[in-house]
């Protein structure tokens, strides 16, 4: 490939860090509107016990102050439900409450707003959240799902790893190594990522991080590199993670399109029996580098990555501890049982028609995170909000409810499927703390 000039070199560089920040869940910050409509349950911390009431308050303003608005109108429902209360909302001086019955089983209440101003309609929302610690999943464990996961844990172990890494000089710095990485993977596949590994000659913890959903490009970790740990980036999609942008929109928009339903009736060919297989296969390219200290090991991601985190800590012991945002991935059959399942929500809409049979409902069982929780054994650090419609509240409490290792959550109510900078910087700083505690 001919040399890019330094210049087209860094053009191409900016792309990548700003599709890279706006596309992974651990990272975005939703951006105000420009009419912020608040909605909140009257409690300080939005918890309710089955059966009590909640006045939902609502707060519709621009730059701060009330504004004349049209068109108000609210539906209180269960996450993802239809509605249970609808109709039109009268403001006074911006302001107005709406009360609704509570919920009469563990679940999540969810209130929305909607206001026309100048044309266009803004939307807000608040949840309440009623025992959700008393939450259970609707996914069954197949009978054979540790065995079905330690042999295939045993075909990956008899393919050789072929690691290849190929130095970034342009990248890297005085105190961190930038490496792009590929390595074997199940099938004559391979797994692309970006290494960034600390200078200095000494042996470091390992963090691997996985994704959330999608196909990018990726940049790798310069800032937890440079803190002291190695960290290995990944792709799941068995493709160079350093090409133009263009490529990845290309394969979102064509071949790679709804790969999370690929061969979902079959649990030994299903599009995530690789991926989940591959992160495997990360671990083991990280535990075989000489600045590895040979003993602290841990996985980080949201969304998707929320739910690869977990799945790769209950499948290999080698990792130490996990940090999860608001994982995907879980309770999927929820809507089968009139509730709200996890990402990404095939039992919906016309996903109901094309996946609701026998053979994609025993597949799912194999890969649903609730099943993970249930034999994990890693310590964990995990956060999230009441107000994600990507991955429903319900979807990630049925699987945290499983979890019988030690377990840390700081949940910021507010939040849907993005997070602040302290969230961000709590999980960062609960996993430096564990690994160079020991």
């Amino acid at each position: 490939m001919t040399q890019l000039t330094s210049s087209v070199a860094r053009r191409f560089s900016f792309v990548y860090v700003f599709i890279f920040c706006i596309s992974q869940g651990l990272l975005a910050q939703i951006p105000k509107q420009f009419l912020e409509i608040s909605v909140s349950p009257e409690k300080k911390d939005w918890l309710y016990q089955v059966g009590d009431n909640v006045n939902f308050h609502v707060s519709v303003t621009q730059s701060g102050r009330p504004v004349t608005v049209e068109n108000v109108r609210f539906f209180v429902k269960e996450e993802k439900m239809q509605p249970l209360q609808e109709g039109s909302l009268q403001l006074k001086e911006g302001k107005a409450t709406i009360s609704a019955p509570g919920m009469k089983t563990p679940g999540f209440l969810r209130c929305e707003v909607f206001a026309t101003i100048d044309g266009k309609e803004y939307r807000g929302l608040g949840t309440a959240a009623f025992e959700p610690e008393k939450i259970q999943p609707t996914v069954k464990m197949p009978d054979d799902f540790q065995k079905f996961w330690e042999s295939a844990k045993a075909d990956l172990a008899k393919i050789p790893m072929e690691p290849k890494l190929i130095h970034q000089p342009d990248r890297s710095t005085d105190a961190v190594d930038v490496y792009h990485v590929n390595f074997r993977n199940v099938g004559n596949s391979r797994v692309y990522g970006v290494l960034t590994v600390p200078k200095g000659g000494e042996k470091f913890p390992a963090i691997l991080q996985v994704p959330g959903a999608g196909i990018r490009p990726y940049m790798g970790d310069m800032a937890k590199a440079a803190r002291g740990a190695i960290v290995l980036q990944i792709g799941i999609h068995g493709i160079p993670v350093d090409l133009s942008p263009d490529v990845y929109a290309n394969l979102n928009a064509g071949a790679l399109g709804g790969y999370w339903n690929f061969n979902i009736q079959d649990k030994d060919i299903y599009y995530y029996k690789r991926v989940y297989l591959g992160c495997i296969r990360s671990l083991d390219f990280l535990v075989s580098l000489p600045q590895y200290d040979g003993k602290n090991l841990a996985v980080q991601g949201g969304s998707q990555g929320g739910a690869l985190s977990i799945v790769t800590a209950a499948l290999d012991e080698r990792v130490k501890y996990l940090s999860a945002f608001y994982p995907a991935l879980s309770d999927m059959t929820g809507y089968l049982h009139g509730r709200a399942g996890g990402w990404p929500h095939m039992f919906t809409g016309k996903g109901l028609d094309y996946y609701n049979f026998p053979k994609a409902i025993e597949t799912l069982g194999y890969y649903d995170v609730v099943n993970f929780a249930r034999i994990l054994k890693t310590p964990g650090f995990y956060s999230w909000g009441f107000n994600d419609d990507t991955c429903p509240p319900t979807s990630y409490y049925s699987a945290y409810n499983q979890i019988k290792a030690p377990k840390e959550v700081f949940v910021v109510p507010e939040t849907g499927h993005w997070t602040y900078p302290e969230q961000g910087a709590k999980s960062d700083n609960w996993l430096f703390e564990k690994l160079k505690g020991n």
